[in-house]
């Protein structure tokens, strides 16, 4: 926990305020976090996303963990997507690929699967605020 705050003292300068400072402070702990496995050794390389792409999604999804609704309301939220948007989100946050990658699965452009990924966390975010 130390070395999280020690990097946000060093780098707050970086943070842009796009989000909240208990997200970027996750973000940047679950990258030292990366950081000591590596160096252990207990993990093969693991790709860390770009945080900027997925800061808004990532921040809806702990907030609900800081809430303690359960994994089950996220998914669940997630089935009631359209198939297509289900899987891109399922394979952009489970599965770790990019959009490229998506595209090629989908047999659609990254541009399709960028897209129809931000439209999915628009219905997420909505259904949230729906709800309250």
């Amino acid at each position: 926990m130390q070395d999280t705050f020690l990097v946000a003292v060093k780098d707050i300068n970086k943070f842009e305020g796009k989000c909240k400072i208990s997200t970027w402070l996750c973000q940047i702990a679950k990258n030292i976090w990366y950081q000591n496995l590596r160096k252990e050794k207990k993990c093969e390389k693991i790709p860390i996303e770009d945080v900027k792409e997925n800061i808004l999604f990532e921040e809806q999804i702990e907030d609900m963990i800081c809430e303690k609704e359960s994994k089950m309301e996220l998914f669940k939220k997630i089935q009631r997507l359209d198939e297509e948007t289900r899987n891109v989100i399922y394979l952009r946050i489970f599965g770790n690929l990019n959009y490229e990658e998506i595209g090629e699965i989908m047999n659609r452009t990254s541009s399709w699967a960028r897209v129809v990924y931000f439209r999915g966390k628009q219905k997420l975010k909505e259904e949230d605020y729906e709800g309250m």
